[in-house]
C-alpha cells in the first residue's frame, strides 16, 4: 500500500494505492493520527480511493474509527471515487449511510 498524505488549507488529503486491509490498515491509521498532529486545526479528511483494489473488514474498520474521530470534532470523512468493487463493500458494511462519497476530488475540496 503506497500512502501518501497532504495537509491542505481546509482538509487532509489522503491518497492510497493497494489493498486497505488488515496489513496495511494500521499504517493508514498511524499516517492519519500523525498528520492531524502535525494540523490539529484540520477537521475534515478526504480519501481518495481510486487506486484501492481491494478492502477487508480492518480496512473498514479503519475508516470507520477516522469518521468516528472526527465527528467527536464536528469533523467528516470524505472518501473519492472508489472502484464499483470497493463501493460494494462499502454499501454493504452500512458505512456509506455516515460517510460521504463524492466522484471527484475537486468535489471532495468544496465539500471540506
Amino acid at each position: 500500500m503506497e500512502i501518501t498524505v497532504r495537509a491542505m488549507p481546509r482538509a487532509l488529503f489522503v491518497r492510497l494505492d493497494g489493498e486497505l486491509d488488515l496489513h496495511t490498515a494500521p499504517e493508514f491509521k498511524a499516517r492519519v493520527k500523525a498528520a492531524f498532529e502535525r494540523a490539529p486545526h484540520l477537521t475534515t479528511l478526504i480519501v481518495v480511493l481510486t487506486d484501492v483494489r481491494f478492502i477487508d473488514s480492518s480496512g473498514l474498520g479503519a475508516l470507520l474509527a477516522q469518521y468516528r474521530e472526527l465527528s467527536q470534532r464536528a469533523g467528516r470523512l470524505i472518501l473519492v471515487d472508489p472502484r464499483p468493487s470497493v463501493l460494494r463493500v462499502l454499501e454493504f458494511s452500512g458505512l456509506l449511510r455516515v460517510i460521504d462519497v463524492v466522484e471527484t476530488e475537486e468535489k471532495a475540496l468544496l465539500r471540506a
